[in-house]
């Protein structure tokens, strides 16, 4: 594999980090479900089950109760291991919020925010990068 070819999967795998707060802030489970493999594997950073499967875990995301968040995603790093798997890790912070009436501010949540890091392993598939697994930790309530 070239440097070139290295970056750019480093690039597409950081995309796909990145993309997958995008979604989840915007409440947009179905797209956010899709990133993973069809059998894809994740735990949150709050804990529980792991959630095998794609369709389990758009299942998780849709019994979700109505929040407004917000992610701020850093410190990710990227490690190829070949041209279809490359490994990640990355910080969240999670600012979250009862969502107000039309118009209105939401309001912060006592909890939030929370600060936590995401290890995942990432696959190439024929849909392009997706995570083959993501477990999520919580490391700390400012």
């Amino acid at each position: 594999m070239t440097e070139d070819q290295r970056r750019a999967i480093e690039a597409d795998c950081e995309r796909l980090i990145k993309r997958y707060f995008h979604l989840g802030d915007a409440g947009d489970w179905a797209a956010m479900a899709e990133l993973y493999a069809e059998d894809g594997r994740m735990i949150r950073p709050s804990g529980g089950a792991a959630l095998e499967g794609r369709a389990a875990i758009l299942a998780a995301f849709l019994a979700r109760p109505a929040r407004a968040q917000r992610h701020t995603v850093s410190n990710v790093l990227v490690e190829v291991d070949d041209a279809d798997h490359a490994r990640a890790s990355s910080v969240i912070v999670l600012y979250f919020g009862d969502l107000g009436s039309p118009g209105e501010v939401p309001s912060q949540n006592a909890a939030s925010p929370m600060v936590g890091s995401y290890t995942d392993k990432l696959v190439r598939t024929a849909e392009g990068w997706r995570f083959a697994e993501r477990i999520g930790a919580l490391d700390f309530r400012p």
